[in-house]
């Protein structure tokens, strides 16, 4: 009779990520692959922790150009930029201009209004003085 053999479904991921050793994972890895003396040992470490030889060559160069700071996963983009207490302050006036300049267009609104409401009505409104057209009208 013949046995039939499962096997098992392979997993495969939608998208590959990429690997993110720590530094003290790497400093353990770089500490066994200096500890190896015989022929293959360092290749039977590798297979062992699913590495590349490059992996090695990288870390002991960083290792040797005394970057303990490349020892560890380096934070991709734009570095962070420290806030400028100008730069708040500009923001925040600029706001406030957003600000006064809508009320403005709104308070000039509800004047046309008036105006055009006291017309219809038969009441003279008094002139403006900021208002350089009354002043011309007049003249």
């Amino acid at each position: 009779m013949s046995a039939l053999v499962e096997v098992p479904e392979v997993e495969v991921s939608a998208k590959a990520q990429r690997r993110r050793f720590t530094a003290e994972y790497k400093r353990k890895v770089l500490q066994e692959a200096d500890a190896c003396t015989k022929s293959g040992e360092i290749a039977a470490l590798l297979r062992r922790e699913g590495l590349y030889s490059s992996h090695l060559t990288s870390w002991r160069l960083l290792r040797e150009r005394g970057e303990l700071a490349g020892l560890t996963p380096k934070k991709r983009g734009p570095k962070a930029r420290v806030a400028d207490e100008r730069d708040r302050v500009i923001v925040d006036l600029k706001r406030q201009l957003a600000r006064t300049e809508e009320r403005l267009e709104r308070a000039d609104l509800i004047i046309e209004i008036q105006k055009k409401l006291g017309k219809l009505l038969g009441v003279e409104m008094p002139p403006d003085p900021r208002d350089p057209k009354s002043s011309t009208e007049k003249s």
